[in-house]
């Protein structure tokens, strides 16, 4: 018996049980048994009758795709091989030119460039719209054709059609090897420490207390920056584990969904606390999605930290991988993201407690004013101490504030709070 035939029998053997099924329920207002005898029509028609020679395992992968696909954006249908490389992707290591995308209003928009990938330093930016791979156009590809284009070996270059806002842009992009370190960390003046996270890998909280460990141990921790901007999400483990680093109790998310096993809570422990009262600013903008956003609601719901930068992106589904028998997998989103106190990031995102957008700072210098002390017959200082003049006083730039504008407001921030604090 051949492949095909063998194919087709197992094909009507299903839709026979399908019937049977449907069939039984049908007079309970279920599913009418209408559906399922169109499904097998139109596998019929597109075996027969499409321009190509298709298998009927061509035609039932692509049903497959498609029904799932359509359930929302983040659901997918993967063959054994595009498994493999979904995991390879979730790694932190992989070939490719770093970009996070999404469809939004069904624009395959870029959520964000992974920090140091060939995109970053090509100058592809968050929010950015490509409308072409390669010359290809990219209306009614699924997302696994969209990597498929993307993917390519090492050293060769990937022609990019993108639109930014009235722009129409062209970019090309070198492939390579992905290899990042999700977690960095500075000092940014003494004392105040900086670290960031480009994505949530699933060793990222583990990265993390190391990188805290690693600057304790050339001085004092007294306040902190965590930035998350442009950090796409990632492993929701990982993502718990952070939060774990700055608080010792409480609900840090939880998810809901139809069955039971969509329930969960994750609680902070004491066992992974680090820094439990530095006082910290979290870093958000328009590129945060996800696992970054159930960060900064967390940190956010729990006072704990001061969340500062642009509304973020707003996806609070959980999506399950599924194995199925033949190796295949299903991902499926299965439920919602909760913050402890009961918000969902689904389609909102989470609004900071100071907006602050990325912005270049620049200052008049060149207007004139003068001081009491440059005032003739002026009052001295009354304690003797010295008189300042109009060149004492400082006009010039903060190089932060002209590089990073947001980090700039963090910092002013951090070092603003001792002082309030004193005042209490």
């Amino acid at each position: 018996m051949s492949i095909k035939s063998t194919c087709i029998r197992a094909f009507a053997s299903l839709s026979f049980a399908l019937l049977l099924s449907v069939s039984a329920t049908a007079a309970e207002g279920q599913s009418p048994i209408i559906k399922i005898q169109s499904f097998v029509e139109a596998f019929e028609t597109i075996r027969e009758g499409y321009v190509e020679v298709l298998s009927d395992e061509e035609v039932m992968q692509k049903a497959l795709k498609g029904m799932v696909s359509a359930l929302d954006p983040h659901s997918e249908y993967f063959t054994e091989e595009e498994l493999a490389e979904f995991n390879e992707l979730t790694s932190g290591k992989y070939a490719g030119i770093g970009i996070e995308v999404e469809f939004k209003d069904k624009r395959l928009t870029i959520i964000t460039p992974i920090d140091n990938s060939s995109a970053a330093h090509a100058g592809i930016l968050p929010g950015d719209v490509i409308v072409k791979i390669d010359h290809t156009l990219i209306t009614d590809l699924t997302m696994q054709d969209i990597v498929n284009l993307m993917r390519g070996e090492i050293g060769s270059t990937v022609h990019l059609d993108i639109e930014r806002g009235d722009e129409s842009l062209e970019f090309d992009v070198e492939r390579r090897l992905v290899q990042e370190n999700s977690v960095t960390s500075k000092w940014l003046k003494p004392g105040l420490a900086y670290f960031r996270i480009s994505q949530f890998q699933s060793n990222s909280d583990e990265d993390l207390y190391q990188a805290i460990e690693d600057l304790q141990s050339e001085g004092e921790i007294e306040s902190l920056v965590l930035d998350l901007r442009n950090n796409p999400g990632g492993i929701l483990q990982s993502a718990v584990g952070v939060v774990d680093a700055f608080i010792d109790k409480g609900l840090i998310v939880y998810t809901d969904g139809r069955h039971e096993i969509s329930k969960n809570q994750y609680l902070a422990s004491l066992a992974n606390t680090r820094l439990l009262k530095a006082p910290m600013v979290v870093l958000v903008n328009e590129g945060s999605a996800s696992a970054s956003e159930i960060v900064a609601g967390a940190l956010q719901d729990h006072g704990r930290a001061i969340i500062i930068g642009v509304e973020t992106f707003g996806k609070g589904s959980v999506q399950t991988i599924v194995p199925l028998s033949n190796g295949d997998a299903v991902k499926i989103t299965t439920a919602l993201y909760y913050t402890p106190n009961r918000r969902s990031i689904q389609a909102q995102g989470i609004v900071p407690d100071l907006t602050v957008p990325q912005a270049k700072l620049t200052v008049d210098t060149n207007h004139f004013f003068v001081k009491e002390s440059e005032l003739k017959g002026h009052l001295s200082n009354g304690t003797g101490g010295e008189e300042y003049k109009s060149s004492h006083v400082a006009t010039g730039i903060n190089e932060l504030s002209q590089t990073d504008y947001q980090l700039y407001q963090a910092t002013l921030i951090l070092q603003s709070l001792p002082k309030l604090y004193k005042t209490q």
